[in-house]
């Protein structure tokens, strides 16, 4: 086993690689940008290598620069995690020619897979079912109407270097098609260097499901079961789980069983993931294979009980693996959510700054939290808005979900919007609890979007009780301070009126003990047994006998609660104040519609109006780069534009304004 490892990635996967390698007693190296100076990746690590600017074309892609800080630590393999130069073939060939160790697969695997288009001529041959479509490149948008028309519409544009949902495109007619070629072309040359793209059939209604594998270099290749991965936003994961709901024993194997062939076919060592598309008659084709560790590696890793870096270690090391299939205990069931900087209310656009506030779940069964972040860390433009994985593990697969649901509640972020009201819904609606699952079910669930988690009847019933006790502690204790004037303390007695959306409703508290409430509401009583403090952001309690948390936030004469993706402002007010409340005026909002603003740091591509220029609702108006992506920006009502205020090649600031409508 090697004595010292150097880890050429960032944040949470180069945590992830570390932990494994203190287990094993190997040293370890970091590599950081200017950016990530002060993560937690570089004080975990027992050295740490400055590679470049913040940029990770300047930094993290350097090839020379991980090469040089092998030399300089005397690493004698590297772990690339994903992304970066996990994929690529000339940085695994440059640390053969040093004599280092590459934890992954041959230079010539990651080269046949990491073209998507050779990728498919090989499955092919390795006899792996494979998506009807063309294996070549698309020349022009003329040579992909004729590709197109010949397959049928909706049609899927792939970039042949492509990964990450970046270059990829689903077209339903000629004019999407040809909009989503030049698209998918420009993407795939900014993100890989190579624009070239190519077109299949789109499965209707399909399903993502993904076989990891493990091999070694003595001959010997194990899968390590399937992974569902459906739950997707613009071909990108949100939430992943082990086993899928949707294969049954022969199709699992049927499956396995490919995945292994294309594996041998390419020579194939360390751990890999082949990934197909399924429709729900259990047939499934070949998408791509990827040569690297997945993001969604945890699902396998809870439900086998395996380490797949520890295996990646030994494979490189040139041990033989010590176990076949039968002798993997697949246990139980694993789902994995992401948890990401971003606003799921604005279209899910990144959203960047620092971590104000961030404490982790902690203590709960079945839950494993991976992550590459602290407070006080910075989210930045220049990488993934990825905070962790969420992950839990059950015996059923209502287990996992429930716990990760719970561990979600727990999970206490400021300073940045995230997900993990979005992640809520999702996990508690009746279609994803049920596994019917589509990589379009993001799209049919949300057609106008994330609107937020709506509150039931018993969650504003939840809210309201805990909103009470909240403000009768606080109450308590600001009638213990001393020198207050006569008549001026905070009244503490148990009659409360809690205000929360178009709700109001009598609460009475009776304090059975010191850290149990009895509760009495108009439809009946309940205990609450909690030691909540003021100053704690979660809300811990048993609330008749089930375990709940909730987090609290003080907004000056309200409070923030957040529960089950619900956040909600509420008012708890003494009954001669609320009968007072009920008087006043209430306040209106004017919202201006008459800007178009950027909805995300990022760089102005392409402006397609100028002043005077008369647009009709839906028309193209912008487009703005943001971490690789093109995000387009088009009208949302008829007019015309009145003046514009920013040049193609901007950088923007958020809600900063493009233009104005007259």
């Amino acid at each position: 086993m090697f004595d010292k490892v150097l880890i050429a990635n960032r944040g949470e996967i180069a945590c992830r690689v570390i932990r494994t390698c203190r287990r094993f007693g190997i040293a370890t190296v970091a590599v950081y940008s200017e950016a990530d100076a002060r993560q937690p990746h570089v004080a975990m690590a027992d050295e740490a290598v400055y590679l470049g600017p913040a940029p990770a074309a300047e930094s993290y892609l350097r090839i020379e620069g991980v090469v040089d800080a092998c030399r300089r630590t005397g690493a004698q393999a590297v772990h690339p995690g994903y992304g970066f130069l996990s994929e690529s073939p000339a940085f695994a060939n440059a640390l053969a020619a040093e004599g280092i160790a590459f934890v992954g697969p041959p230079p010539d695997a990651i080269a046949e897979m990491g073209d998507k288009i050779a990728a498919r001529r090989l499955a092919e041959d390795a006899g792996v079912s494979i998506v009807p479509g063309h294996t070549g490149r698309i020349d022009d948008t003329g040579h992909a109407e004729a590709l197109a028309n010949d397959l049928g519409y909706p049609v899927m544009i792939k970039a042949a270097a492509g990964g990450g949902g970046k270059g990829m495109r689903i077209a339903y007619d000629v004019g999407e098609l040809r909009e989503g070629v030049d698209a998918a072309r420009r993407e795939a040359g900014g993100s890989f260097g190579d624009d070239r793209v190519f077109i299949e059939r789109y499965i209707p209604d399909p399903r993502h499901i993904e076989i990891q594998i493990i091999a070694d270099g003595h001959g010997n290749v194990v899968s390590l079961g399937e992974r569902e991965c459906s739950i997707q936003r613009r071909h990108q994961k949100v939430i992943e789980e082990a086993p899928s709901p949707l294969l049954d024993a022969e199709t699992r194997t049927r499956m396995g069983e490919q995945a292994k062939a294309l594996a041998r076919q390419v020579g194939y060592t360390s751990a890999g993931t082949v990934e197909f598309v399924a429709d729900n008659q259990e047939n499934f084709y070949f998408l791509e294979m990827n040569t690297r560790l997945q993001v969604e590696h945890p699902v396998t890793e809870l439900t086998t009980g395996l380490d797949l870096v520890e295996w990646m270690l030994r494979v490189a090391a040139g041990e033989r693996l010590g176990f076949t299939e039968a002798d993997v205990p697949f246990t139980g069931w694993a789902v994995e959510a992401r948890v990401y900087a971003e606003d799921p209310v604005r279209g899910f656009l990144p959203s960047i700054g620092r971590l104000r506030d961030y404490r982790e779940p902690a203590g709960m069964e079945g839950v494993r939290i991976d992550s590459g972040v602290a407070e006080g860390a910075d989210i930045s433009t220049h990488y993934d808005p990825m905070i962790a994985k969420a992950c839990a593990v059950g015996q059923r697969r209502t287990e996992a979900i429930d716990r990760l649901r719970a561990a979600l509640d727990a999970y206490y972020v400021r300073g940045v919007t995230h997900n993990m009201a979005f992640l809520q819904d999702v996990l508690a609606a009746e279609r994803f609890r049920a596994g019917r699952l589509s990589t379009r079910y993001i799209a049919e669930e949300y057609p106008d979007g994330f609107q937020g988690v709506q509150s039931d009847e018993t969650m504003v019933r939840t809210l309201a009780v805990v909103a009470a006790i909240v403000q009768r502690v606080v109450a308590a204790r600001d009638a213990g301070i001393t020198g207050q004037a006569l008549g001026r303390r905070p009244v503490v007695e148990g009659d409360w009126v809690v205000f929360i959306d178009e709700h109001q409703m009598a609460v009475h508290l009776t304090e059975a003990t010191a850290q149990s409430w009895r509760v009495a509401l108009a439809d009946g009583e309940l205990q609450v047994d909690s030691d909540w403090q003021p100053g704690d952001p979660l809300f811990h309690a048993r609330m008749s006998g089930e375990h709940l948390c909730v987090q609290v936030e003080r907004r000056g004469a309200r409070w923030l609660l957040t529960h089950g993706g619900v956040s909600r402002e509420v008012r708890v007010l003494r009954p001669r104040a609320a009968e007072l409340a009920a008087l006043m005026p209430a306040k209106t909002e004017r919202r201006s519609e008459r800007y178009l603003r950027s909805p995300m740091p990022g760089l102005l591509t392409q402006l397609h109006v100028a002043t005077g220029t008369p647009v009709k609702a839906g028309e193209p108006l912008a487009v703005v780069e943001a971490m690789k992506m093109e995000n387009i920006l088009r009208a949302e009502r008829d007019g015309t534009v009145g003046e514009v205020y920013v040049n193609t090649g901007a950088n923007l600031a958020v809600d900063q304004a493009i233009l104005a409508f007259e």
